[in-house]
Formats: structure tokens, C-alpha cells, sequence
């Protein structure tokens, strides 16, 4: 028997204060309701939650985002509406002051006199509807390329050697290249979307995410003049500074053929952006959406300079006020569509955040159940430990009989 080194009172002590230890993380667990309060808890749990959670909290932003866009949305349908009411009541005047056989020359003059103040007014809804700082309907929210072809009325000689290769060059993709088909409709509308259904596929096909980020923001739409038709070439969806989008013959000459420059350069524009996803748009280009809001102003719709004091001036703005009313309404239909997008899109985004962060917890949170297992267990160990420490300490006391004699 020793008495210098009592190793049955070390061995307890030992043991005992591993137990205050785990007594301690017990508490720690129990008290902040995380399993893992440090790295060294954790390392790998603690990566992946921590991932996780940057990713719940993106898409919470994201949510709030995408309720922002539903607002911007209402905003410039509230101002459509309005748009619409006054496009009817200038066709309603027309369709009066055409009737010739009881208008006498002061009421078409009345009529003109109404009309001329409802196109200022569009004009004026078009110019100060905003959302913030942001103007909605003047032709600058989301658009950053409208460059117009010139007025094409001989559409079936000039489409007839129209085909070719055109090159799509975009910031951040890839080279594309589209097949334009040769013409052969001597209407605008119908060139303009077969164009685009051109381009929108060739960009969406590409493997390069900035190409299909663009793929559905690439816009060809035909404007109704006088002496013809005009196309327009529309790219929303920068939200970089120095960001381009050229269009450029390459075989052939098929943008030539449709009255543009032989390469169309999109410059810079702001706004029109939202991120509804955690992540950047070069991991996914379906992280943002753009929104694109074409100029409504009475010369934009065509129907800044009416004349209804004649005859043939009545057909013409009759005519005029059907493609206006129409493209209001199509507009009206295509943030209809957008806002049930949205809601679509934050009720997924909800669900996801729901179940990511189900993930984070499982991951992260204490089992209070299992860990309050682990604390009564601990506390009975430390309980007989300290028992056992203090038995282990009066071993030595048995070395007095001996030396007593």
C-alpha cells in the first residue's frame, strides 16, 4: 500500500471532472437550444448549417423581393387601366365624329378638342407613373435597348433576300449564332415574331448561363405607321455597368434586309432586375426575372397627332386607336400573367425556406429530450463520482493500522 500517489483517488477525480465537463456542454446545449455552439461541436455540421442558413436567409430576401415586383406590377397596371378607359372614350369620340351625316364641323371640333386632352394626359400618366424613383411607363424600367428599323412598306422585296446568319455576342456568354429565314409576309408583326422566336430559342439552347439568362429578355416588336411598318429591337435586364448585347450580320444580310444596321449594340440601362433566388445569376440564370415596360405615351402608342375633323382622318385614328388599345391590353394581360408568376414564385420559395431550414435544424438544434437524457445521466455520474472520491480519498487511512501495531 502507497500512500505518496493515491491512484484510485486520481483515477476519480479524473473520471469526475470528465463528467463536470460534459455536465457543462450539457448546460451550454440546453440553455442556447443549439447543438453545435462551436466548431469544435461540429466542423462538418457546422459548414453545412451555416450554408444552409445563408441560403434561407437569400431566399427570405428573395420572398420579399419578388412581393416587391408584384407591387411595381400593380403600380403600372393601376396606370394601364386608366390608359385603357381613355383609349375607349378617344375610340368612342372618333366613332362619333365619324358619323358625318349629323356632325356639323364645331362638333368634330369638340370631339378633337376632347381627344387632344386625353392624348396629353396619356402623355402625362405615361411620363410621372413611378414606383420610388423608378418611371414604369415612359419606356426606361427594365429597357436598355430599343433600337428602331426603318419604315419598311416594301416588306416582300426587302424580305425576299433576307436570309442569312446573324451573331449574338452578350457579356459574360457565349457566341451565338441564329439562322434567319427569308420572308415572305408583308406583315410587321408577323416578321417580328418569328425573328424573336428565332433568337429567344438559339439563346435559350446555348449551354452558357448568361445566354439563357437573356433568352427571355429579348424582345422584336412592330410598330404600325402611316406608311408602313417598323421594327423595334428590345433587350431588358442589364443590371451591369459596361454589360452589351450586340446583334450582327455575319451570312448574308438579314437585319439589313429588315431596315437595321448591319450590328445592333445595346448600351447600358438600369432597373427592371429581380432577384428572386439566394444564389448569383451566373449559378442560375432563372435567379432573376425581368420586367420590361415599353413607352406608353400617346406618340409611342400612335396616337399623338389624331385627326377626326375629317373623314379619312377618322378611319386612320380608328385604325390607330385598335393597335393602341390592343397593345395596352396585351400589356395588361402580360403583368396579369407575371403577378400569378410571382405568386407562384414566392409560395415555392416559401416551401423551400420551410424545408431548408427543417435541414438547418435538424443539423443544428439540440434534442432537448435526448440531451436532457444526457444531463440527468451526467449529473448522477458526477453525483457518484464525487461519492467515489471520496472514498477513494480515505484508502490511505487504512495504512494507520498497520503502522499502530
Amino acid at each position: 500500500m502507497r500512500i505518496n500517489n493515491n491512484i484510485t483517488a486520481a483515477n476519480a477525480a479524473r473520471n469526475m471532472n470528465r463528467t463536470q465537463d460534459m455536465i457543462s456542454k450539457n448546460v451550454e446545449k440546453l440553455s442556447t437550444g443549439y447543438r453545435i455552439n462551436r466548431a469544435g461541436d461540429d466542423a462538418s455540421g457546422l459548414v453545412i448549417s451555416n450554408q444552409l442558413r445563408a441560403q434561407v436567409s437569400g431566399l427570405k430576401q428573395a420572398v420579399r423581393n419578388a412581393q416587391d415586383g408584384i407591387s411595381v406590377l400593380q403600380t403600372a397596371e393601376g396606370a394601364l387601366d386608366q390608359l385603357s378607359s381613355m383609349l375607349n372614350r378617344m375610340r368612342d369620340l372618333t366613332v362619333q365624329a365619324a358619323n358625318s351625316g349629323t356632325n356639323s364641323s364645331a362638333a368634330k371640333q369638340a370631339s378633337q378638342s376632347e381627344i387632344n386632352a386625353l392624348a396629353t394626359e396619356i402623355n402625362r400618366i405615361a411620363a410621372t407613373t413611378k414606383f420610388g424613383a423608378l418611371n414604369l411607363l415612359d419606356g426606361s424600367f427594365g429597357v436598355t435597348a430599343a433600337t428602331a428599323g426603318t419604315t419598311l412598306s416594301n416588306l416582300a422585296d426587302q424580305y425576299s433576300t433576307g436570309a442569312g446568319v446573324i451573331t449574338i455576342n452578350i457579356t459574360g456568354g457565349t457566341a451565338v449564332t441564329v439562322a434567319v429565314a427569308a420572308q415572305t409576309s408583308v406583315n410587321g408583326a408577323t416578321t417580328a415574331a418569328s425573328l424573336q422566336t428565332a433568337i429567344r430559342n438559339a439563346l435559350a439552347a446555348s449551354t452558357n448561363t448568361m445566354n439563357k439568362y437573356y433568352s427571355d429578355k429579348v424582345s422584336i416588336s412592330s410598330t404600325t405607321t402611316v406608311s408602313g411598318s417598323k421594327l423595334n429591337v428590345t433587350v431588358g435586364g442589364f443590371d451591369a455597368a459596361g454589360d452589351t448585347f450586340t446583334i450582327a450580320d455575319t451570312t448574308g444580310t438579314p437585319l439589313a434586309s429588315l431596315g437595321f444596321s448591319t450590328t445592333v449594340v445595346a448600351a447600358t440601362g438600369s432597373g427592371g432586375i429581380f432577384q428572386v433566388g439566394a444564389n448569383s445569376r451566373n449559378v442560375n440564370a432563372n435567379e432573376q426575372i425581368g420586367i420590361v415596360f415599353q413607352n406608353f405615351s400617346a406618340s409611342s402608342l400612335g396616337i399623338g397627332s389624331l385627326d377626326v375633323t375629317t373623314d379619312a382622318g377618322s378611319t386612320a385614328a380608328l385604325d390607330a386607336l385598335d393597335v393602341a388599345i390592343s397593345t395596352v391590353s396585351g400589356k395588361r394581360g402580360d403583368i396579369g400573367a407575371m403577378q400569378n408568376r410571382f405568386d407562384s414564385l414566392i409560395n415555392n420559395l416559401n416551401t423551400t425556406v420551410e424545408n431548408l431550414s427543417a435541414s438547418e435544424s435538424r443539423i443544428r438544434d439540440t434534442d432537448m429530450a435526448s440531451e436532457m437524457v444526457e444531463f440527468t445521466k451526467n449529473q448522477v455520474l458526477s453525483q457518484a463520482g464525487t461519492a467515489m472520491l471520496a472514498q477513494a480519498n480515505q484508502i490511505p487511512q487504512g495504512i494507520l493500522s498497520l503502522l499502530k501495531g
